[in-house]
């Protein structure tokens, strides 16, 4: 039925995007709520923010699970899969902290309304980079894949 799948080592390319969408809209739209004080908007951020949550958690929990299997030589895991589980795992910890406060004042925090949008925008940061790591794994190693053989070895 996917026939590009069949070329996958595991599910995690296939949830990976649903977080980053999700997160990134959220952001969007927490901004936005900000800017013109629009309570719809800030419900909307509300629902997208657990959203994202909920599918990070699925995209970090694939990605602790494929990390044993995938094919990747011991200087691509030190380079790249050390960093980009770290700051996926930083994404998840802020990403839960920010869905609890939001969760607690819903829709959009009222007492540490700059704080809570500063750290959803460090969240945005944090994800950024650490999908810039997963990104350099896919195509500069074809981690996830076996079009390539492998194990390709780490280049600057």
């Amino acid at each position: 039925m996917l026939p590009g799948a069949q070329h996958l080592q595991n599910v995690h390319p296939l949830v990976i995007h649903f977080p980053i969408a999700f997160l990134m809209g959220a952001a969007l739209l927490y901004v936005a709520a900000w800017l013109l004080k629009s309570d719809r908007f800030a419900h909307s951020a509300f629902v997208v923010l657990v959203m994202g949550a909920l599918s990070l958690t699925v995209a970090v929990a694939t990605g602790l699970y494929a990390e044993q299997g995938v094919m990747l030589s011991l200087s691509v895991r030190e380079q790249l899969l050390r960093p980009h589980k770290s700051y996926m795992l930083a994404t998840l910890a802020l990403c839960t902290m920010l869905s609890v406060w939001a969760i607690l004042a819903r829709p959009l925090p009222t007492k540490g309304r700059g704080l809570f949008l500063f750290l959803v925008l460090v969240m945005i940061g944090v994800m950024t980079v650490g999908a810039d790591f997963g990104g350099r794994m896919v195509y500069d190693y074809n981690a996830g894949g076996n079009a390539c053989r492998q194990p390709i070895q780490f280049t600057q």
